[in-house]
């Protein structure tokens, strides 16, 4: 039996949560793994190509700065990342296709949904610490993200939850 956010919350004191600035935009609110990062700024190939690996069962963090002039991930990047196996993504930006979204298994977090694409030139950072939302966020490390907010751990919680 998987743990919610505020059961592991109460278990692990070292657990960091991200403020909660996120809206859902996945089939699934529910959803967790081990975390691969991105450092990207209004262009997505680098969310591509990490999407393009095999998930298993993880989740991708992207930093986007905060920006809401473009999506970065959007219906067929979503799919993307179900065909090969990712537990959900997280976004520090936006997002585009709600309705497709909302249509498939994936756990989505967003800031905003906006119809611009982005640009595609390859720019930005895969596998780097990054930080928003109030935390540092290592890549390897745990995630679990449900209706009450997203947590971090270092390691799995006990259990062996992943994959969400």
């Amino acid at each position: 039996m998987e743990l919610s956010t505020t059961d592991l919350s109460d278990l692990h004191l070292e657990a960091i949560w991200l403020r909660p600035i996120f809206q859902d935009f996945g089939g699934r609110v529910r959803f967790s793994g081990r975390v691969r990062t991105l450092r990207v700024f209004e262009d997505n190939a680098l969310v591509r190509r990490v999407l393009e690996e095999e998930g298993q069962g993880q989740v991708l963090v992207v930093d986007g700065g905060g920006s809401l002039r473009s999506a970065l991930l959007g219906g067929n990047l979503a799919r993307l990342a179900l065909e090969r196996g990712w537990s959900g993504v997280v976004v520090h930006g936006a997002v585009r296709d709600t309705e497709e979204l909302k249509s498939l298994p994936l756990g989505v977090k967003a800031l905003a949904a906006v119809p611009r694409k982005s640009a595609k030139e390859g720019r930005g950072l895969v596998d780097v610490p990054v930080a928003f939302a109030g935390a540092r966020i290592l890549p390897s490390w745990f995630l679990v993200a449900d209706g009450d907010g997203i947590l971090l751990l270092p390691e799995p919680p006990s259990g062996g939850q992943s994959g969400g």
